[in-house]
């Protein structure tokens, strides 16, 4: 019995040991000085850089003979989207590089037939994009462009941010479409 009541008080001693120790080091990060802001072409880089690491999870991911599969007939299929998406982040990168705005919104499916092809187009359109960001900098980034959607000047910084949005839509979109054919997306597997 002695024996039973020593070992619960050196278990509840260490316990205590443990979280008092986590205690101390929440106060040593709050009584540290904040770190500065990024500045703000690497705000939007590494927005930039997650949006394409989560969909380019997603085609690396999503089976190649799932890559046709639509929710619906009158949807995108999977590769579809992902072209789409990734072909957008060319209106972006084109006029920051100096290139003509691409001729159409969507590359066509008949031009990337593996998954393999798509996997790399898209991979190609984020790493295209963080070197425009990266090259054009805080400064560059206050270039302005025309939105051919909307025949309006805009920044180089808010076309690159919207197409991070639409980027992020197209990946919820991409999301159902795992859902629907029995699969977990990359980002909500249980972390290792």
């Amino acid at each position: 019995m002695r024996e039973s009541a020593t070992v619960v008080v050196l278990v509840l001693f260490s316990l205590m040991i443990g979280v008092s120790g986590a205690f101390a080091q929440d106060a040593a990060k709050k009584d540290a000085p904040p770190k500065p802001a990024v500045s703000p072409s690497q705000a939007l880089l590494d927005s930039w850089n997650d949006i394409g690491r989560k969909l380019n999870a997603m085609a690396e991911d999503f089976p190649e003979d799932k890559y046709d599969f639509k929710p619906t007939p009158a949807q995108r299929s999977f590769a579809e989207q992902l072209l789409h998406a990734a072909g957008a982040n060319y209106f972006f990168i084109n006029p920051a590089t100096g290139k003509k705005m691409p001729a159409g919104e969507d590359p066509k499916r008949s031009d990337y037939k593996s998954k393999s092809d798509i996997v790399t187009f898209v991979k190609k359109s984020f790493e295209d994009g963080a070197a425009a960001i990266k090259a054009k900098g805080d400064k560059g980034m206050s270039d302005l462009l025309v939105d051919p959607f909307a025949n309006q000047q805009t920044r180089m910084s808010d076309m690159a941010w919207g197409l991070i949005e639409h980027n992020g839509e197209h990946y919820g979109q991409l999301v159902g479409y795992y859902r629907t054919v029995g699969l977990v997306p990359p980002e909500s597997r249980p972390k290792k």
